[in-house]
């Protein structure tokens, strides 16, 4: 039983059983996409609207509620709702588009992924479903009224949860085989009165069919049709024959068979005759408007759903069970004591799995958070498919596309783009769409709990049908020609370290990763380095709005902004491939030439962010990295404390003088560097451990008295360091706020710790004050390296004038100590990072449920952004495990 996970894992690796060929690969949200959006203007959100998606076949994916979905998303199984008292039916997540929310796109649903293994053999989910008329009305009204100074207006502020009126519905997953799956529903009422509910467990077939699309198989159509009161038969070309059966409800009610079309209500939406009789939204019409007329009489189609028509008791709950399998893999039983036995071998599968991964040593509190961060990771894998040629171009079967698209709509030059993989997603509401960088991010925690797929991840964005002939990889889905900043190459040499030990690591994996990486550095330089002279400028917009300017534009009259943290992270770039080049030249002598370009490319940008034209980009007066407009010839800095002075930190390298000594041509060459180029080579220090006589080398942006002045400001309460972790801009703004008078222009930065108060990039991000994981993660892990090469030589105040010395390991410690605070009840038993909600929050029913949000305010720790972002953020598993080794170190 212990190793049941990890032997699946390696029969899906070694193609021995496809275990991962179904999953909760479904979207939250297809609608209001730029894959699904066909129109001239490029408004995403109000071209295909949450109203449009009940009605509307989608064309490159599809969306449902607490669902499932083969890899290729061509058979779909998801839940829907209706209380009796809503105007449509539950099948989707609702929330606020971009245009609608006062602070951006904003869903409003309380949902939560509570548990996953890698292969999805056992997965869990959570939805909460009011019995009040959901509120659709009031949550975009009241948003609307609201400004960028008001808090946003949430589900549990409407009150439609107050008085435990609500169920939760609660799905679980358990595979018998790969290719047969056991669906668990469980619907519990908290009220204290009997209340009805309808539910529909749903399957539909992707519609491939209609747009004459020539890369999805044969494009016949797909066929499901009653075999008789309780089983389904389902025919697809190329899943072959599956069965999907339903149990008898309480008091052994029937459930009714029901089936429509998954294609389009034209009648509806365009007021155009329909291409068939029974559409999308048949369900809706027949059990809420009562249309009898709306479903197949014959009982087939490409969707269909059991309907149950249930009285809930008080206080209690009722379980459904479900089943779907493939013919050739038919149980001799399908429910029964087998089925149930199923579940709890499963689920105790998956203890076991999570108890050999999560330290011991940690609370049962931060074991519940940390696996629930797993849990969303793996929940948040999508099937995720655009061909942007395709896209472009308009269907073969469908009216062309506005000529609009072809000269002026984004991703026109990126047509080689061909997405059809399950891939990680930031959000699968919010952002269901990849981002490089923040996938980069998600690849860190990933690599605990499913080595190969974090791999594949990586190398996937770095694949032709991804990656950008010119060498750049795509951002996200509204721009893939955006730039974040470059942390892939981090994050392949972090999963290269943490998936093996020493001896057995995926070398291959590496030189396929370092090869690419190649190209894309090179990019870097090319379009990022305008004047050639190692400060880089332009994009970055990892850090969204936290200057003056909209980096990714240019500014007026020509003018120029060298930008600390875009070269520090272009030092850090050179750092990590100059480690990758170290390993891969450690047994194979090629890769030392290579090694040597990026040592002396590191150096470079060392000795110009901080000696180029005098002090660089540091500024003399504050002690501090800003950055520094260049106007009529002449350099201003920015004066504004925020992570674009922090940055420089991250940009360090310890290179033990062993590695040195079994890459021959390196060393040659890189003492050949430190004797001919004293101006260069002042930028690295050794030491050597008078115990071992080993020598190490650091490489890193600020020398010491230039690091010991950054940590004084980052370690500062009343600067960067929050309660919380490091803030993205010190406090100091908050009373001295920056200002700056530029082409008749008056600019002005706040500290924001909350949602941002202006709409610069949508108006949804903000670097202004917030707390955000990637980048502390960032920093704890540079300060760890310092701790590496000074040890108990380098003492740090911490906090600043507290008179508390510490290492730099202590510091890290520190800093992580404070981030798990975002998650753990107080002294008053409320979770900061839930805080804004915490009287509903209190009851039975919600202990134990966490979110995960995008970032976090800047002294409260209340969430903010996203509040299912268990990519990045899920890096709190990382910190606890860090914590828990820390803990059973000898003191």
């Amino acid at each position: 039983m212990s190793d049941a996970e990890r032997r699946r894992l390696k029969e899906d690796a070694e193609r021995e059983k496809n275990w991962k060929r179904w999953g909760p690969y479904l979207a939250e949200r297809q609608w209001g996409t730029v894959r699904e959006d066909y129109s001239a203007d490029g408004d995403v959100w109000d071209y295909f609207t949450h109203d449009d998606a009940r009605s509307r076949a989608y064309r490159w994916g599809e969306d449902g509620l607490l669902g499932f979905t083969d890899r290729e998303c061509r058979l779909c199984f998801s839940v829907a709702l209706w209380n009796e008292k809503d105007t449509i039916l539950k099948e989707r997540l609702f929330g606020l588009s971009g245009n609608e929310g006062n602070h951006g796109e904003d869903v409003k649903e309380l949902y939560y992924y509570l548990d996953s293994l890698p292969t999805h053999t056992y997965a869990k989910a959570l939805y909460k479903y009011p019995q009040a008329a959901f509120p659709y009305d009031d949550l975009v009204s009241e948003n609307a009224r609201r400004d960028k100074t008001m808090l946003e207006y949430e589900i549990l502020d409407t009150g439609v949860f107050d008085n435990d009126a609500y169920f939760d519905v609660q799905a679980e997953y358990a595979k018998e085989s790969p290719n047969d799956i056991l669906i668990r529903l469980t619907i519990t009422n908290h009220n204290t009165i009997e209340s009805p509910l309808h539910i529909l467990p749903t399957l539909w077939f992707r519609n491939t069919w209609v747009w004459g699309c020539t890369h999805e198989g044969c494009g016949l159509k797909p066929h499901m049709s009653a075999d008789n009161e309780t089983r389904i038969r389902l025919d697809h070309e190329t899943l072959n024959r599956f069965y999907f059966e339903v149990s008898h409800g309480p008091n052994d009610i029937k459930p009714q068979l029901i089936f429509t079309d998954n294609e389009t209500n034209t009648d509806r939406l365009f007021k155009t005759p329909n291409n068939t009789q029974y559409v999308k939204d048949a369900f809706h019409d027949f059990i809420i408007n009562g249309d009898h007329a709306a479903i197949n009489p014959k009982k087939q189609g490409t969707k269909a759903a059991a309907w149950y028509r249930l009285s809930v008791p008080p206080k209690s709950s009722i379980i459904l069970n479900l089943r779907l399998y493939s013919e050739e893999e038919t149980p001799t039983q399908i429910f029964g004591n087998d089925f149930d036995k199923r579940f709890e071998d499963c689920i105790e599968e998956a203890d076991t799995f999570y108890s050999q991964l999560i330290a011991g040593s940690l609370s049962d509190e931060e074991r519940i958070i940390s696996r629930q961060a797993y849990a969303g990771l793996l929940w948040s894998k999508q099937f995720y498919h655009y061909v942007v040629k395709d896209w472009l171009q308009g269907d073969p079967n469908m009216p062309g596309p506005p000529a609009e698209r072809k000269k002026d709509t984004r991703n026109r030059d990126w047509p080689h783009v061909f997405s059809r993989d399950v891939l990680s997603m930031p959000d699968k509401w919010e952002y269901p769409w990849f981002a490089a960088w923040d996938l980069a991010f998600h690849m860190i925690p990933f690599s605990q709990v499913d080595p190969e797929f974090s791999k594949y991840q990586l190398e996937v964005l770095l694949r032709e049908w991804y990656m950008h002939p010119n060498g750049q990889i795509p951002a996200y889905e509204f721009a893939f020609g955006d730039v974040n900043p470059p942390v892939h190459a981090w994050a392949c040499w972090h999963v290269f370290h943490s998936t093996a030990p020493r001896g057995k690591r995926d070398r291959a994996f590496l030189a396929r990763s370092f090869q690419k990486l190649l190209m894309n550095f090179t990019w870097w330089v090319n379009r990022k380095d305008p004047h050639g002279d190692n400060l880089f400028s332009g994009g970055f917009l990892g850090l969204d709005n936290i200057g003056v300017f909209d980096r990714s534009r240019p500014l007026p009259h020509g003018d120029h902004l060298n930008q600390a943290d875009g070269t520090a992270w272009m030092g850090f770039y050179a750092a990590v491939m100059l480690g990758m080049g170290l390993e891969l030249a450690s047994t194979d002598v090629a890769y030392e030439d290579l090694a040597s370009k990026f040592f002396e490319h590191f150096v470079a940008i060392i000795d110009a962010i901080n000696s180029f034209g005098g002090s660089g980009l540091w500024d003399e007066e504050d002690q501090f990295y800003y950055d520094q407009l260049l106007v009529d010839g002449s350099d201003k800095p920015l004066r504004i404390r925020s992570l674009v002075g922090l940055i420089p930190l991250i940009a360090v390298l310890v290179i033990d003088s062993n590695v040195i000594q079994h890459t021959k041509g390196f060393r040659k060459r890189m003492n050949w560097f430190i004797e001919n180029r004293p101006e260069l080579s002042r930028h690295i220090t050794k030491r050597t451990c008078p115990k071992t006589g080993n020598t190490r080398y650091l490489l890193a942006i600020p020398p010491r008295e230039r690091l010991e002045s950054i940590l004084r400001y980052m370690l500062d309460e009343d600067e960067f360091l929050s309660p919380f972790g490091i803030r993205s801009m010190s406090k100091v703004h908050a009373k001295k706020p920056f200002t700056l008078k530029f082409d008749d222009t008056t600019y002005r930065v706040d500290y924001e710790p909350g949602e941002s108060r202006t709409a610069l990039f949508g108006g949804n991000s903000n670097w202004r004050g917030p707390i955000w994981l990637p980048i502390n993660y960032l920093i704890i892990q540079a300060l760890q390296r310092y701790e590496r090469y000074y040890g108990d030589d380098f003492l740090i105040e911490c906090p600043t004038n507290s008179g508390n010395m510490l290492t730099f390991g202590e510091v890290a410690i520190e800093i992580q100590q404070r981030l798990t605070k975002l998650f753990l009840k107080n002294k008053n038993s409320i979770i900061p990072c839930l805080g804004h909600a915490a009287d509903c929050l209190q009851s039975d029913s919600f202990q134990d449920l966490h979110q995960f949000y995008e970032y976090f305010h800047g002294d409260t720790g209340r969430g903010l952004g996203a509040s299912h972002q268990t990519g990045w953020t899920a890096l709190i598993t990382n910190i606890f495990h860090n914590i828990a080794e820390q803990r059973s170190a000898p003191s």
